[in-house]
């Protein structure tokens, strides 16, 4: 031990995670359930799975990321069907692909419920600390260091931070060197981290003002319900221990007037005022980046959602704002509803240091110190749903590389899980990354549907999933086969009752004999229709009936993605040597040969996705990649 902690508590644990976030609590849930002893620090107890933005979790293609991480063994998913006060499944006009359940959170009581879960879970212990230093000897990580100067000697560590590393508030002129909702933030630790070699950036976010819901007038607003029938995130909670009564949301929009204010202001607004710094979110702009950006539009969508059920507090979804008090109380006096408001909270924005994500491998683990794992918004993501996501990961790995055993690492035919950590990696993302439907190549095979189809076994074989949830997850599969296989297999004929049928929904006679499968893939005929002409239907419950009804209306689309998939696996098992000196690869272009030295990618499949490397520099590596195989024999 160095001298200046020889005079120090030391404590020796397996894994430290620092952060209590989102990410952070699904790192410390995976470590210590998977049997190391696991200590979570936070600089405040208070602060445990807190919702700093919006108080809703799911949402288009967030809502697959919270469904992928239950069926891994996962706690956000079952935490929100405890704590929702509204639930809805978003773009249900559309396809099964994009199809996305959504639900508000009572923020006080999800926060509340996670640290339940955590302080009743054994091997893992609560810490309210501030980690100043990382121990690293040789390129291993070795241990953290307190802001008491206490030592915590482990295995591995893994980085939850999201927005705290010295991070700063901003509404207009005014500077609060605060993390989210005024916490104290972290400011230490950015040097230690550099001081190792980690590069770091500098990316903002930001969040809406919060109303007094008395001094609102909702009669001038649409007001938004949730679905009659609900539908849970977690695939262990019984489907009716949710049906419950709902809050409203609600719906109404800026104007012109708005924007003129908007426009009016822009010298004061650290964004345009050149105060702020950081890199803000492409696809969750602030009202001041909407007015500028999108200058021809008349309104922009503003939501007013309760942030629980014991509390006044408003969340003015769609209209974060970096601007000073007085101009935003101006702006959304303008909107109707909001003529009389309260502002209970301002909006602020707020900027915080990450990690250029390209230092890490697609285990979460950073590519030049062993045993440091980093996870969250910390690796430049943004999102609840994001956080949890790799926090799952990134713990299930720590606690992987400890045991001696190779890391869990999903490709982007897999989940949306692989697609969201293999663009943070392999992608030279300039600005908070969000996860979208339209980012996977693959989603027909990706819903949100058969999340626990796809990733129960891997959840399994890490020993986050008992034995029991894994068979009823096989008995779903046979169920669903079996049904699929009697609908093609059952046959009805051209006869008067067929042709009857099909008369009365409008759907073209038979010439000759047909499945039910067959029938059920014409759009005007459903699976509850044709229960006329099939005797011998059973009863299958809702989740099974789901499956069967997309893999038969689907069934070619689904064939024709499985054969993309295929084609994408052989690249991905076209290995790269570590040592690989791309100088050596003559005919490859300048800018491919150092986009291939800065990321240095694990496989053919991961170097193609990177940006800059082109399908003809892929040629000339595979062509490369063969000559070497022939000199090493």
């Amino acid at each position: 031990m160095s001298e200046e902690n020889k005079n120090q508590w030391v404590e020796n644990v397996d894994v430290c995670i620092v952060g209590a976030g989102h990410a952070g609590c699904e790192a410390a849930l995976a470590s210590a359930r998977l049997g190391l002893e696991t200590v979570m620090f936070t600089v405040s107890v208070d602060s445990i799975a807190l919702m700093p933005c919006n108080p809703n979790v799911g949402g288009t293609s967030k809502g697959h990321l919270v469904r992928e991480v239950d069926a891994l063994g996962g706690e956000m998913g079952k935490n929100i069907d405890k704590t929702f006060i509204q639930s809805k499944m978003l773009n249900v006009s559309k396809g099964p692909a994009v199809h996305s359940l959504r639900a508000q959170a009572d923020k006080a009581e999800y926060s509340r419920s996670m640290r339940r879960v955590l302080e009743n879970t054994e091997n893992l212990t609560i810490k309210q600390a501030e980690i100043c230093k990382l121990i690293i000897e040789e390129n291993q990580v070795k241990g953290v260091v307190t802001n008491t100067g206490t030592t915590y000697m482990c295995k591995a560590v893994v980085l939850c931070t999201g927005t705290y590393l010295k991070a700063r508030c901003l509404c207009g002129e005014a500077i609060t060197y605060t993390g989210p909702s005024g916490l104290q933030a972290a400011n230490n630790l950015s040097q230690n981290l550099i001081d190792n070699g980690i590069l770091l950036r500098r990316f903002k976010t930001g969040t809406p003002a919060r109303m007094d819901k008395r001094s609102i007038d909702f009669s001038k607003m649409e007001e938004q319900f949730g679905d009659e029938r609900i539908i849970p995130f977690s695939y262990s909670t019984d489907p009716e221990s949710v049906q419950k009564e709902q809050v409203s949301c609600w719906l109404t929009y800026t104007n012109e007037e708005t924007h003129k204010i908007i426009r009016a202001n822009l010298d004061r607004s650290p964004i345009y005022a050149g105060i702020i710094e950081g890199t803000g979110p492409r696809y969750c702009p602030s009202i001041e980046d909407k007015v500028v950006k999108f200058a021809e539009k008349e309104r922009h969508q503003v939501f007013i959602e309760p942030e629980g059920l014991y509390t006044n507090e408003m969340y003015i979804g769609g209209m974060s704002s970096s601007l000073p008090e007085d101009v935003q109380l101006k702006m959304y006096r303008t909107v109707p509803g909001l003529e009389n408001c309260k502002i209970v909270r301002n909006a602020y924005a707020i900027e915080y240091d990450c990690l250029e994500p390209n230092q890490l491998l697609p285990s979460l683990e950073l590519k030049k110190i062993s045993g440091l794992f980093c996870a969250g918004q910390f690796n430049g993501s943004s999102g609840y749903e994001e956080a949890a996501a790799q926090g799952l990961i990134a713990g299930i790995n720590a606690a992987m590389k400890i045991k001696g055993k190779d890391p869990l690492v999903l490709d982007r035919s897999e989940a949306y899980i692989g697609v969201l950590i293999d663009d943070l990696v392999t992608k030279d993302n300039r600005e908070p990354y969000r996860m979208m439907t339209s980012r996977a190549e693959y989603r027909l095979l990706l819903r949100q549907d058969n999340a626990d189809l796809r990733l129960r076994k891997f959840g399994y074989e890490v020993g986050l999933v008992s034995k029991e949830d894994y068979e009823k997850t096989l008995k779903k599969q046979e169920a669903i086969e079996k049904e699929v296989n009697r609908l093609k297999s059952t046959m009805v004929g051209a006869n008067k009752r067929t042709q009857d049928f099909l008369t009365r929904h409008e759907s073209s006679l038979l010439k000759t004999g047909a499945s039910l499968a067959d029938l059920m893939c014409r759009p005007e005929l459903t699976y509850e229709n044709l229960a006329e002409l099939d005797d011998e239907r059973q009863n299958l419950p809702y989740d099974v009936l789901e499956e069967v009804i997309i893999q038969v209306k689907y069934e070619g689309y689904i064939e024709r993605q499985m054969h993309q998939v295929a084609q994408f696996k052989k690249m991905e098992k076209k290995l790269i040597p570590d040592d690989i000196d791309y100088d050596d690869v003559s005919s490859l272009r300048l800018e491919a040969r150092q986009k291939l030295k800065q990321f240095r990618p694990l496989s053919v499949g991961q170097a193609s996705r990177l940006s800059g490397v082109t399908p003809a520099d892929i040629s000339v590596l595979l062509v490369y990649l063969e000559q070497l195989k022939y000199r090493k024999k």
